[in-house]
């Protein structure tokens, strides 16, 4: 049986069924988008992974929130080229001085840059959610 609302296919066929549409999602509010987009900043203590699918999931649903995740996005892709740096240079060093140099580069300073990562982190989502933007001090822009 065919149904009579559907269009004869001219091979006398099934005509094949439209694939699922995808429907556009609806755009951000105002609070909205400064909610993801202070949250963007502030999942950063998580390292990368939340100021990823921010990103991914709202940059065209929102101008503050595409514009403050692609910033908190850049500054964790430079933070952890800066700490996976910091960890081969301390394996280096440390093989030369018997891990005196590893406990430097190898431990105290991807800490150090934890800490960093932490208080830049924080600082953003404070100056996000209170209705300006946030600009990382070193920041390197592969997101443009």
């Amino acid at each position: 049986m065919s149904d009579p609302n559907q269009p004869a296919d001219p091979a006398g066929g099934v005509p094949p069924q439209q694939p699922y549409a995808s429907t556009p999602a609806a755009p951000l509010d105002a609070a909205q988008d400064k909610q993801w987009a202070a949250f963007a900043h502030l999942g950063g203590i998580l390292w990368i992974l939340p100021s990823l699918i921010i990103y991914l999931v709202f940059k065209d649903r929102g101008r503050l929130t595409n514009q403050e995740a692609k910033e908190a996005l850049n500054w964790q892709i430079t933070w952890i080229l800066a700490w996976i740096a910091s960890q081969i240079i301390g394996i280096i060093i440390g093989s030369f001085t018997y891990g005196i140099g590893y406990l430097l580069f190898g431990l105290l300073i991807p800490w150090a840059l934890y800490i960093v990562n932490l208080v830049f982190s924080i600082l953003g989502f404070v100056r996000v959610n209170s209705g300006g933007t946030y600009r990382y001090p070193v920041n390197f822009r592969f997101i443009k």
